[in-house]
Order: C-alpha cells, then structure tokens, then sequence
C-alpha cells in the first residue's frame, strides 16, 4: 500500500542571514544540509506528515511517537541525535478560551527543525513572518529562542489581563458590587489554575534544557533561553500571587455576605424582642377565664394600648441606653 504523501502546513530551509526560502514536499525529500537548516511543520491530524516521520524522517521511533501524540505535557528530552522539546501557548485564537493552551511539538538538531500541531499556534506564525520580512531566526538554536520568546510574550499578556481583572474585582468588593461577583471570581481562578498547570512544568522544561551541553546552541541562544526561563517563572510567581489574592477576595466575600446577614439577624433579634412582652399582654389578657381587668370598664383596651405602647418604648429606650443599636 502506497504511503500518503505528507500536506506539510509549510517547509521552510533559512539563508541563515535571517530569511528562509519556503519550499514543496518533494523539495523537502531532496534537501540535504549544505542546503541550509530545514524547518517543518506539519499538523498532527495529517496521515500524510505522520508516515512521513515514521518511515522518511530518520527521526527515533519515540521523537516521532512524541511530535504525533494527542494529549501532550510540556518536557524537553536530550538524545545523541538532537532535542525533543514540547511547549504549551495560551489560545490566542478567535472565539478560543486563553486558558486552554495549544502545544507546540519540536524535535530540533543542528541542521533539521521539526513542529507540529493539533490547532493553530500565532507565535508559530510569528515565527514564519519574521523569516518572511529577513528578520528571522539565523540557525536552530536562534529559532528555538526565538519560538519560546513568541510564546513568553503571549503568556505575558495573558498574566497581565488576570492581574487588571483582578484589580477590577477589588474595586468591585471595595466597592460593595458583588452582584455576579462570585461567579466572575470563579471564572478567573479557574483560568488560573488551567494555565498554571501548564507553566510549572514548561519553566521546569526549560531550566533542563539550561542544564545541558549543545554543541548547536551558541551562548547566546543559551542566555536568551535562560531569560526566557526566568521570564516564565516571574509569570509564575504572578499567578501564584494572583491566586493569592482570589483566595482573599472570596474571604472578603464570605466575610461581608456573613456580616450582612447577622446585620438583618440583629434587626429581627431586636423586633422579636420589643414585641416579646407585647405578645406576652396581649396572650394574657385574651384568655377566655372569669377575674381578667378592665373588662366591665369602657377604658379597659385604650388602658391596655397604653401600656403595651408604654412597654415597647421602654424597650427601645432601654436598647439604646445599652448601645445594643
């Protein structure tokens, strides 16, 4: 059975000056290194791309099981042949929730770079854009520099609309609009704990690619990846302090929703008292038995008025002298 010929979502070999020539499958199937560093990027739901790795690459069977898998984790793996590397984006895409991020698979050497994808990556296009206008990366090691520092960036902006939400929503308890509040408040720690569970183990990946000799990355790709390391870990101490700040948030809530109520409690507390000695009277004299006052006397119920009223005033006067309200 003849293999499925590979619908590559585009291939790209660089000029190394910053540029790259975009080329055809067969043109792939020819390339050789003294051509430039090749770059592939391929979808996932492709059986094409996906016999291609497993029979025409020459990558590992597990590098090739990694770039098709379904449910990935972000990792970076070093082998004698190269690095497999797996990184996570915040969903940039029309209509997409920011918090359920795309994954980027990449298996990069000195002279071959190979993605892929299940949904579209804007800072793989970015990537493709800036080849595009001659500003690109000049080898593999500046491309993989240059992708996580796309993928930073959009991660920034996303930590910076959590922080100015969550300054919104304490101008909103400061302010006593909780209308809604609750449910906007969940919403955004949802958001945070689905996008951290991805940034703790992308900051761990890329302090381990720090950790490693690589002939193909030069220190200054080295250093621009530690920076883009740190910058991930910032963005997770970011978090961290955002959802710190929820947690308190969702006290003050409780706390002022607990005070309002013992508020209303009091109020009944202080009714229930006043008209407790009244209830009593009025129990008192409406027994039906022989010997009650005031009943042969026309007087009796403006009597009974008064002193009811009398009592309740009494009351209240008794409260305030107590500074009870």
């Amino acid at each position: 059975m003849t293999a499925a010929k590979p619908n590559f979502l585009h291939a790209t070999i660089f000029d190394g000056k910053g540029s790259g020539e975009e080329i055809d499958s067969a043109s792939v199937a020819r390339w050789s290194r003294d051509q430039g560093v090749l770059w592939v990027h391929m979808d996932v739901a492709d059986s094409g791309s996906g016999d291609w790795l497993g029979k025409q690459s020459g990558l590992p069977a597990a590098a090739a099981e990694a770039l098709l898998a379904g449910e990935t984790r972000p990792r970076s793996t070093f082998t004698e042949n190269g690095l497999l590397i797996v990184l996570r984006g915040v969903n940039t895409n029309p209509g997409a929730d920011p918090e359920d991020m795309v994954s980027v698979r990449v298996w990069i050497d000195a002279n071959r770079i190979l993605t892929s994808q299940r949904r579209k990556l804007l800072s793989i296009q970015d990537v493709r854009k800036s080849l595009a206008s001659g500003e690109g990366p000049k080898s593999s090691g500046n491309f993989l520099g240059e992708l996580v520092e796309r993928l930073a960036d959009r991660i920034g902006d996303f930590v910076d609309s959590i922080e100015d939400r969550m300054d919104g929503a304490e101008e909103e308890i400061a302010s006593g609009r909780t209308a809604g509040f609750r449910q906007r408040l969940s919403a955004l720690r949802r958001q945070i704990a689905h996008v951290r569970r991805f940034l703790a183990p992308q900051r761990d990946a890329l302090d381990r690619l720090n950790r490693q000799n690589c002939e193909w990355l030069s220190e200054l790709d080295a250093h621009a990846l530690r920076q883009e390391a740190d910058r991930i870990t910032r963005y997770l101490e970011d978090l961290d302090l955002a959802k710190e700040r929820a947690i308190v948030l969702q006290e003050e809530l409780l706390s002022q929703i607990a005070q309002e109520q013992n508020a209303r409690m009091y109020v009944l507390s202080v009714v229930a008292a006043v008209f407790l000695p009244l209830t009593f009277g009025t129990g008192l004299l409406g027994m039906n038995v022989g010997g009650l006052p005031g009943l042969d006397n026309q007087m009796g119920f403006v009597w009974s008025v008064v002193c009811m009223v009398g009592a309740a005033i009494g009351l209240i006067v008794f409260f305030r002298w107590k500074k009870w309200f």
